[in-house]
């Protein structure tokens, strides 16, 4: 890869794992955070509400590419429960923050990601662009694993207003990062998000496969695609040791 001068990374299964109970454990606490608020949700029942509202509002941010709220998911939720909430409603706020603290203890750096980037932010400029929408809760991630020193910008879709792989937040890494498209490389795991997305925005891709080829149990929600599926000419890495041999051909 020749004139290489910054790298984006995406965030989870790139860089951090988290484990699968977390989504199961989050939904567990928000429910007893609204409860201990006086709203009277079944678990079973407020569960199936509230995929629903998750399903519809991400399907339009899938469509126009601005980034939903997880609060607009509640009291959707709790609307249709019965109850009449305003999605910028304090008690929900409360509620948000209780679903994404089951996130903190349940999230691990990918093997050598620290000494991957300490190694590279000698070289070129580093950012972080990842797709989360509630922005605080992205960044005590970051901070509690120890990432924030090693970039030069960090991006959030919930703080974008746009989510991968809408051009937008990838012209926003590159104006912050301040190279050109074509001199800027961007890493992830998802093919639609983030190799097609980085793609059409004019940055150069490069898949990590770490995740699949380790076999480790993270999140759903994270696609795979087929290798068959993938552009023959973007370049896959599967260990970090991978991307030092890809870049040490300038």
């Amino acid at each position: 890869m020749k004139h290489i001068k910054a790298i984006g990374f995406d965030l989870f299964n790139t860089l951090v794992t988290a484990e699968l109970k977390t989504l199961g454990e989050a939904m567990r606490r928000l429910s007893k955070s609204l409860q201990r608020m006086g709203f009277k949700v079944e678990n079973d029942i407020f569960k199936e509400a509230y995929k629903e509202a998750v399903m519809k509002f991400v399907k339009k941010a899938q469509k126009d590419g601005r980034e939903t709220h997880n609060r607009f998911w509640i009291s959707a939720a709790l609307q249709r429960l019965g109850y009449d909430i305003s999605p910028d409603d304090r008690r929900i706020a409360v509620a948000v923050d209780g679903y994404f603290s089951a996130f903190f203890p349940h999230c691990h750096l990918i093997p050598g990601t620290k000494q991957i980037l300490s190694t590279l932010r000698d070289r070129y400029r580093l950012g972080l662009l990842t797709n989360f929408t509630h922005g605080p809760a992205a960044r005590k991630i970051i901070d509690n694993l120890g990432l924030c020193t090693f970039f030069d910008v960090v991006l959030i879709s919930g703080e974008l207003g746009f989510r991968k792989p809408h051009p937008f937040v990838f012209h926003q890494l590159i104006e912050h990062l301040k190279v050109r498209n074509d001199q800027a490389i961007y890493i992830g795991d998802d093919l639609e998000s983030d190799i097609k997305g980085a793609q059409r925005a004019g940055l150069r891709p490069v898949l990590t496969t770490y995740v699949r080829d380790q076999n480790i149990s993270s999140i759903p929600g994270i696609v795979f695609s087929d290798a068959e599926e993938i552009d023959c000419e973007v370049p896959q890495i599967s260990m970090w040791k991978d991307l030092l041999s890809l870049l040490g051909g300038e």
